[in-house]
């Protein structure tokens, strides 16, 4: 029986790694090998240090992640869309391989590399989004928090919808400096100001803003998972009758991989992994995130590599 090995919490706030057998590949399963991976902090350190406000009991071990890149090994015999030795993008987290239903499977030209083709996911969550909104070229959009999820938002205002003004709530000089990259203003907003806001930050001072700075019945997106700080609604939300959308997963990621992997102006996005470490160095890396204050925005983690 083949085995998988998985970097999680093994104990409370204790990251470390465990062996578990694989399933037996189905007719509708394709087995991956992964090469590389990714640590998406504001959604997985939270639950780290057990401060993620979406979970109530923490049971472990407790894995997280949900962005692999990898190479099929074999198939299932229904499996259609991809075959042994293709590039695909998947779900399932920190593992060095894994065996997933076709449904879950993303294939990747091979010309794209991976740090690119590991944004696929969190690119389609955040057109998602930004698709709930009524916008033209004129629209007047801010966006608080250059996180991952903000900067792509933003790439996808500027790509798809053709947003010209495009302005930014974001502290962080490194954070604004790739905004502005993407050709965002980083601004201080006026009150009454926007057509539309969408909320990347995850933290109640920055939503508040937002329902300063958009115009009477406007709309505001929510993007950021509500897994840090309960966002809630100022009088200006009353006063000037907002309209509030939500948004989650992604639209439809195959569809949306057709967009974002045909995209000439990907290689305009900046880079987001800001930190790089491997598979066997993962568990360590995990114990350093906890304790630091000056988190990267993604860290990529190469399986080939060995520390």
């Amino acid at each position: 029986m083949k085995t998988t090995t998985i970097c999680c919490l093994v104990a409370s706030k204790t990251p470390g790694y465990f062996t578990r057998e694989l399933p037996t590949l189905g007719s509708h399963d394709v087995q991956i090998r992964t090469l590389a991976g990714a640590v998406s902090i504001g959604a997985e350190l939270p639950q780290w240090l057990e401060q993620d406000m979406t979970i109530t009991d923490y049971h472990y071990p407790l894995e997280t992640g949900y962005e692999s890149y990898g190479e099929v090994m074999a198939v299932g015999d229904a499996v259609q869309i991809v075959k042994p030795g293709d590039r695909v993008i998947s779900f399932y987290g920190h593992m060095d391989q894994a065996i997933v239903p076709d449904s879950k499977v993303l294939p990747v030209p091979l010309h794209i590399a991976p740090r690119k083709a590991l944004l696929l996911i969190l690119s389609c969550d955040a057109a998602k989004g930004v698709r709930k909104l009524t916008l033209n070229p004129d629209s007047r959009v801010l966006v608080t928090g250059m996180g991952t999820i903000g900067l792509l938002a933003v790439h996808y205002l500027r790509h798809y919808f053709n947003v010209r003004q495009i302005d930014v709530i974001e502290p962080l000089a490194s954070r604004a400096e790739s905004a502005r990259q993407l050709g965002a203003d980083v601004v201080i907003p006026d009150s009454d100001v926007y057509d539309v806001a969408i909320e990347c930050s995850g933290r109640q001072a920055a939503f508040a803003e937002l329902q300063s700075a958009v115009r009477p019945h406007g709309t505001i997106c929510v993007l950021s998972d509500g897994n840090r700080e309960a966002l809630t609604l100022t009088p200006a939300f009353h006063a000037k009758e907002l309209q509030i959308v939500a948004s989650s997963d992604g639209w439809d990621y195959r569809k949306h991989a057709d967009w974002f992997f045909a995209d000439e102006r990907l290689a305009t996005l900046p880079n987001l992994f800001e930190q790089e470490t491997t598979f066997s160095n993962l568990a360590n890396c995990f114990a350093s995130l906890m304790q630091s204050t000056q988190l990267p925005i993604k860290v990529f983690v190469d399986y080939d590599k060995t520390s």
